[in-house]
């Protein structure tokens, strides 16, 4: 093979590898919080907290965009800086093996938690039924505006978000790990942004995915019966 030609496939290469951080990520804060970031084809969202005191520091998240070894990141929730929401941040995007950094004015590295890869549940959710109510019946969530709520999964971690991005509206979010087994979804609590105390605690779930709607069945943190549905949003 003629050596620029060679060179021209490395760099494909290297350009394609720049652009799949899909999975989840983990970073260590200066305060001695641990951040998780969770990225989906082509939205993000970071969470700091600390598991072993219980407390739920901040988190930010929305959708990007990759250009070259460019992501064009746009918040949608900031906890920490709600001035920064509707404003893109440019990082340049470099990644060696299961090492990701992400630089803007200083450098963010983060360490590979896993890669999302084959795994269905990856991706960004929202949900779009729930039964509300005595009847059983599952009933079309309105969906005024901008409000919404997400739940983004990589291969193991998840996080759910209650937010208005067009009036900077934060109303919620927690998150930790998942598993599937036996027929049942289990998700275990890391973090809670309204009420720490649910940290720990293990909720399983009945549920079932067919043609990118996920049901799922079972009780919440507080004992309720909940059944939903969320819909894939890429």
């Amino acid at each position: 093979m003629k050596p620029y030609l060679t060179l021209i496939l490395l760099l494909m290469v290297q350009l394609a590898y720049a652009q799949v951080p899909k999975g989840a990520w983990k970073s260590q804060e200066p305060t001695g919080s641990t951040s998780m970031m969770i990225v989906s084809d082509n939205y993000l969202s970071i969470a700091s907290y600390s598991v072993l005191n219980k407390y739920f520091e901040r988190t930010e998240g929305g959708p990007f965009i990759m250009e070259g070894d460019q992501m064009i990141y746009t918040p949608e929730y900031n906890t920490a800086d709600s001035t920064k929401i509707g404003q893109p941040i440019h990082f340049t995007v470099t990644r060696k093996d299961k090492i990701l950094t992400l630089r803007y004015k200083d450098a963010w590295v983060w360490m590979l938690v896993d890669d999302a890869k084959d795994v269905p549940m990856a991706g960004t959710w929202h949900i779009t039924e729930r039964v509300q109510g005595d009847s059983g019946n599952l009933v079309k969530i309105h969906q005024s505006g901008t409000r919404k709520t997400l739940k983004i999964l990589s291969g193991t971690r998840f996080q759910w978000i209650a937010i208005d991005p067009a009036v900077k509206g934060f109303y919620g979010t927690g998150g930790g790990t998942y598993r599937i087994e036996n027929g049942k979804y289990t998700e275990k609590i890391e973090f809670f942004s309204r009420d720490n105390n649910r940290v720990g605690a293990s909720l399983q779930f009945d549920w079932g995915l067919e043609n990118g709607r996920w049901d799922h069945q079972g009780k919440s943190s507080k004992g309720d019966a909940i059944h939903e549905v969320w819909e894939k949003i890429q």
